[in-house]
C-alpha cells in the first residue's frame, strides 16, 4: 500500500490501493527510472546536469542566462585565497558545484570584506568561509562524497512579486521537460522548517502551478495540502508567476541545450534580469504530482504519441503544453 493524500479527488483515506494511483496516472520511481530517464536520458550526458559548473558553461555557449560566476575554488590555495576571489562583492553565495537538495550552499547578503552576514542574519568571519569551501572541496555536500570544486556566484534578488512567499531563501520554479515540452510544474518556498532550503522533502512549501496560466493549483509541505504559507501566512492561492511564457521557453530549451530527454529544469526571477536557470536535474522527483493534484503518465504518453514532436519548435511545444496541459487536463 502506498501513502496518498488527497490526491486527485478527496480522499479521506490516509492510504490507497496502487490500482488506484495507476488509474490516476500517476508515476512511481520504477516506471520513472526505467521508462524515462532510462530511456530519454544518455548517461554520458549526466556530467553536463550532475555538475552545475558544467551546467553553467553549456547554459552560456547556448544563449541562457545563469547567475553570475564570480570565482571558483578548486584547491586548497583557493580556500585560502577566497576573500581576494569575492573581492568586492558585497552578495554572494557559495554552493558545491555537486551538491544535492541544497545541500552546502552559503548565501551570504551583506559584508564588510571581514565579517560576513548570513541569509539568517547570523554573521560569520573569513575563516568560516574558509572552512565551508574546504569541506566542499571535501566532498561533505557532494553527490556521493566525492571530492569537488566551490562556486561563487553573484545573489540572485527575487521579484517583489514573491515578497512573503519564502522564508529567507530564493524561491524558485520546477518545471519537467519532457522531450522539450513543459508537462508539469511547481514552485518550491522555502520555510523555517527547510532552513530557508527549497527542498521538500526538509520542510519546503510546494505549489502546483498552471502550465497555461502561471498561477497556483494547490499547496502543499510534508505531502498535505496547504492555503497559506506556514512562517508568514502569505496566501498561496495568489501566487502567480510573472514572465510565464519566458519561464516556459526557457525551460524547454534545456531539452536542447543538454540532450537530455526528460529533466527538471530549476528556475529563478531574478528583480532586474527576469528568468535565469539555476540548475538541472536529470532524476527530477515526483512530489511535483502531489503538488499538482494530477498524474505525469497522460501528459508523458500525450507526447509520445505525436508524430511530428521532434519538428515542433520550442515555441510550439510551449503553446501545445500550454493548451493541453492547464489546471484541469490530468
Amino acid at each position: 500500500m502506498m501513502i496518498i493524500k488527497n490526491l486527485l479527488r478527496p480522499i479521506t483515506e490516509r492510504y490507497t490501493n496502487p490500482m488506484n494511483l495507476i488509474n490516476f496516472g500517476i508515476m512511481g520511481m520504477n516506471q520513472r527510472n526505467v521508462n524515462y530517464i532510462g530511456r530519454y536520458n544518455k548517461r554520458n550526458l549526466y556530467p553536463l546536469v550532475d555538475n552545475k559548473l558544467k551546467t553553467k558553461e553549456i547554459a552560456l555557449k547556448n544563449g541562457i542566462t545563469t547567475p553570475k560566476l564570480l570565482g571558483v575554488i578548486r584547491n586548497q590555495h583557493d580556500v585560502q585565497n577566497i576573500v581576494e576571489i569575492i573581492g568586492k562583492h558585497k552578495e554572494f553565495c557559495i554552493k558545491p558545484a555537486q551538491g544535492s537538495g541544497g545541500k552546502g550552499i552559503l548565501v551570504i547578503t551583506s559584508s564588510t570584506g571581514k565579517s560576513f552576514t548570513k541569509a539568517s542574519g547570523q554573521t560569520i568571519n573569513a575563516h568560516d568561509l574558509r572552512r565551508h569551501a574546504s569541506n566542499i572541496l571535501a566532498g561533505l555536500f557532494s553527490l556521493g562524497g566525492k571530492q569537488d570544486i566551490a562556486l561563487i556566484e553573484d545573489l540572485i534578488h527575487f521579484d517583489s512579486v514573491f515578497d512573503g512567499y519564502s522564508y529567507e531563501g530564493v524561491p524558485d520554479t520546477r518545471v519537467i521537460v519532457f522531450q522539450g515540452f513543459p508537462i508539469m510544474c511547481m514552485m518550491r518556498l522555502s520555510t523555517a522548517a527547510s532552513d530557508g532550503k527549497a527542498n521538500l522533502h526538509q520542510g519546503a512549501v510546494g505549489v502546483g502551478i498552471c502550465v497555461r496560466t502561471g498561477r497556483a493549483v494547490r499547496g502543499v509541505q510534508h505531502n498535505d495540502p496547504i492555503e497559506y504559507h506556514p512562517d508568514t501566512h502569505k496566501d498561496l492561492f495568489k501566487l502567480r508567476v510573472p514572465h510565464w511564457d519566458e519561464v516556459l521557453r526557457l525551460a524547454s530549451s534545456c531539452y536542447e541545450m543538454s540532450g537530455l530527454g526528460y529533466i527538471g529544469t530549476d528556475i529563478v526571477l531574478d528583480r532586474d534580469k527576469g528568468p535565469m536557470l539555476l540548475e538541472l536535474n536529470a532524476r527530477p522527483g515526483l512530489a511535483i504530482q502531489i503538488a499538482n493534484n494530477a498524474g505525469l503518465l497522460p501528459r508523458l504518453r500525450l507526447i509520445e504519441a505525436l508524430p511530428n514532436a521532434k519538428s515542433m519548435s520550442v515555441d510550439e511545444k510551449v503553446e501545445f503544453a500550454k493548451q493541453h496541459f492547464g489546471v484541469f487536463s490530468h
